[in-house]
């Protein structure tokens, strides 16, 4: 009896086949039967069987009867889901009764093809579709049985009714064979339309076939045959059915009844008399037969005769109804065949493309096969691997493995698993970095395939792009030197003021002092006001040491409005000494931004000073420079406005350019370290035409989240003059 444990494997699979195929060696049809469900469907050439009675009864009992003791050699198997195909050789006595023909004793050996359904839980086969030769069968029990006394056969009464020989006794047995072994011989789907097409004009008598096949709600013709000259010829076609060809009527009523329509004499009244190409084509005998498969239509064999009537006479329709039964058989089946070379084709081609690593492995940890690319990504062959030797436990290195862990649980539990960056060790020790993602196979829960990228020339890229960025870093801090040395008087004013008036306080303090009684609460005044100025020239210091001082990138809230009213402090005198006046007009409250509050002032500085610079050359006109920030769409928007010359049109997006500048002393560089500083917080820089004249330097940024201003909100209330975060002017002092 079939074992009971569900088909989880191709080895179960693989040993379940071959157990159902031992079963057919003995005589027990019960331990056969036990491999089919109850529903079972058997279709063998020239018969179908649905249930186990009638397969019982008119498939298993007549060949174990007539062949005890029968085996099947397997020769190859093909699995999908839940089906498997075999190919196998059939190797028997001839020592019982069968279709008519008492025992032989001949040697039987042919080849046969079988197409299973099972169902796995259950291990049952649901149904299948075997295809060998009967006519190659019978003959060969007719050879042999020649070699011994002709009186043999005539001691031999024939047994009962055998159903598998019912098809056979209506016609002439060397016909059964010859269409047997001709449709069976043919697994090349162009090479099967070619020999049915001239064995169907043989045997039916016809001037000309035509072979219409289905391909899903549109029927389209795959081959015609003509006779002249006592030649046939073939043509396979691929073209739509017209009523030009055959009569549309017959093929509509073939396929809707599927039913064979047989017309002695076209020429007399029938229903499709009133059909155009019969009337004009002046048909004498017709005859269409469906093509089916079980249940399933798979096309239409379509004959006629345009010189004599009752030309398809009983016999040779017998012949053709074979012929169709068998050849709807072997067109799905070549289709069949056809479809999976063309899958293994397909991911032949992937593997052999090498375009990424592929390999076969299972669970345990054994690689069982490779591609070219994923070999020599590891800088081994395909000997290591057909000896064992290459081991993807073994080809990780201990730090990944409890990645590894993780996508083994993952491909247990759904199938596949996610792609994943790691790295492998190659066989000279060194490492090379990977992306790898896979899936276990439907038909095994043990292997599978996986998908490997090597990521030697990403990352190199990646280093490449850390050290252009280091290189731009580099180079922006160099801008903010050169940009504190043009400040630096403006700075060296900004100092000495609060000094200056710490001194101040401080001499007033000591008056106070010195009066008789000592003034002590001017004297505390006067103090808290020196604190002030000290703390505000150490601001100012601090300023320009961040502004200095070479540091990584930060990333973290600070309000908008505040650096901006910053930065128009420190070029003041900039601004000042060039006559210029400013207009700023900053979005009311806090404007939260997140981001490196260095690097930001960094691009303002350079825009205000470019301002001031193009304006600087006028001799007329006036000097107007404006700051404004408001809320965009996008997130927050700073706009520095001046009304300088202005830049061509055509140069608006050059000057952002490496290299490129307008200035006598410049290098090109300024606005091209801005526009680095602002892609790199997720904003935008462009310039454009200011009106009346001059241009306009805009940039955006992205909001802050709502955390952030309820932290400088939180900030702002509780921070002092000496901790938290620095505040400035709401407004920024006229210059």
């Amino acid at each position: 009896m079939a074992a009971s444990t569900a088909l989880r494997s191709v080895v179960d699979i693989e040993a379940f086949m071959i157990e159902y195929y031992t079963a057919w060696g003995g005589t027990d049809e019960d331990r056969i039967m036990s491999y089919y469900a109850d529903n079972i469907t058997v279709q063998i050439p020239g018969s179908l069987m649905q249930g186990k009675s009638a397969v019982r009864e008119q498939f298993v009992r007549p060949f174990i009867a007539a062949f005890p003791g029968n085996r099947h050699f397997v020769k190859n198997i093909v699995f999908e889901r839940d089906v498997a195909v075999i190919e196998f050789t059939f190797k028997a006595e001839h020592t019982g009764p069968f279709a008519g023909y008492a025992a032989s004793d001949a040697r039987i050996e042919l080849p046969g093809c079988g197409f299973y359904e099972y169902d796995s839980g259950k291990r049952q086969i649901t149904a299948a579709r075997i295809y060998f030769d009967v006519g190659t069968l019978l003959k060969q029990i007719v050879d042999q049985r020649r070699l011994h006394s002709t009186s043999e056969e005539a001691a031999a009464a024939p047994t009962g009714t055998i159903p598998i020989a019912a098809p056979m006794e209506h016609l002439d047995l060397a016909t059964v064979i010859n269409v047997s072994q001709t449709v069976s011989g043919e697994m090349v789907l162009e090479k099967l339309l070619d020999t049915l097409m001239r064995t169907a004009v043989k045997h039916a008598g016809a001037e000309r076939a035509l072979l219409i096949l289905s391909r899903g709600a549109e029927q389209r013709i795959a081959a015609e045959a003509t006779t002249g000259n006592d030649t046939v010829v073939v043509h396979l076609r691929d073209e739509p059915v017209t009523g030009s060809l055959l009569p549309e009527t017959v093929l509509s009523y073939v396929m809707q009844s599927r039913e064979s329509v047989i017309l002695d004499d076209a020429a007399n009244l029938n229903p499709f008399s009133t059909d155009p190409y019969i009337a004009q084509r002046h048909a004498r005998s017709v005859f269409c037969v469906p093509l089916m498969n079980q249940a399933k239509f798979i096309g239409v064999l379509y004959l006629e005769n345009s010189l004599a009537p009752r030309v398809f006479a009983p016999a040779r329709t017998a012949v053709l109804k074979l012929l169709a039964s068998q050849a709807a058989m072997a067109l799905e089946n070549t289709q069949l065949y056809r479809d999976l070379a063309e899958r293994e084709s397909r991911i032949r081609r992937l593997v052999d493309a090498n375009i990424l690593g592929i390999c076969i492995w299972n669970l345990e940890g054994a690689i069982i096969g490779a591609n070219e690319a994923f070999l020599n990504m590891l800088q081994y062959d395909h000997e290591d691997v057909v000896a064992g030797r290459l081991r993807w436990t073994n080809l990780t290195p201990a730090e990944w493995r409890e990645q590894d862990e993780r996508s083994v649980a993952e491909l247990r539990s759904t199938g596949t698993f996610q792609p994943v960056e790691k790295e492998y060790l190659r066989k000279d020790g060194s490492r090379v970095p990977v992306l790898i993602g896979g899936a276990l196979f439907e038909e095994s829960r043990n292997e599978g395939v996986a998908f490997v990228l090597d990521l030697t020339e990403r990352k190199r890229a990646e280093e490449e792009h850390e050290k252009l960025r280091q290189l731009e870093s580099d180079l922006a801090h160099m801008n903010r030197l050169s940009i504190m040395g043009e400040l630096a008087a403006s700075l060296a004013h900004e100092i000495l003021h609060p000094i200056a008036t710490a001194r101040n306080n401080a001499r007033v303090g000591m008056r106070f002092l010195e009066m008789t009684p000592p003034n002590l609460d001017e004297v505390r005044d006067a103090l808290g006001s020196v604190v002030r100025d000290a703390d505000r020239a150490k601001d100012i210091v601090g300023r320009m040491r961040e502004h200095i001082k070479k540091a990584p990138p930060r990333r973290e809230p600070f309000d908008l409005n505040e650096a901006v009213s910053e930065v128009i402090v420190m070029v003041r005198s900039a601004i000042a000494k060039n006559g210029i006046a400013v207009s700023t007009h900053l979005e009311d409250g806090l404007v939260p931004v997140q981001g490196d509050r260095v690097q930001l002032q960094q691009v303002l500085v350079n825009l205000i000073l470019n301002a001031v610079e193009a304006m600087s050359s006028l001799e007329a006109g006036a000097r107007d420079l404006s700051i404004r920030t408001a809320q965009a769409q996008t997130g927050v928007l700073v706009a520095v406005g001046d009304s300088g010359p202005g830049i061509d049109a055509g140069n608006l997006e050059r000057v952002f350019e490496r290299f490129y500048t307008t200035k006598r002393s410049g290098v090109g560089m300024g606005l091209s370290i801005c526009r680095s500083i602002i892609d790199a917080h997720g904003g935008r820089l462009w310039a454009e035409a200011n009106q009346p004249r001059g241009a306009v330097f805009q940039f955006t940024l992205p909001a802050a989240q709502e955390g952030f201003m309820n932290f400088l909100q939180s900030a702002d209330r509780t921070s002092t003059p000496n901790e938290g975060i620095a505040r400035g002017p709401r407004r920024p002092p006229a210059c």
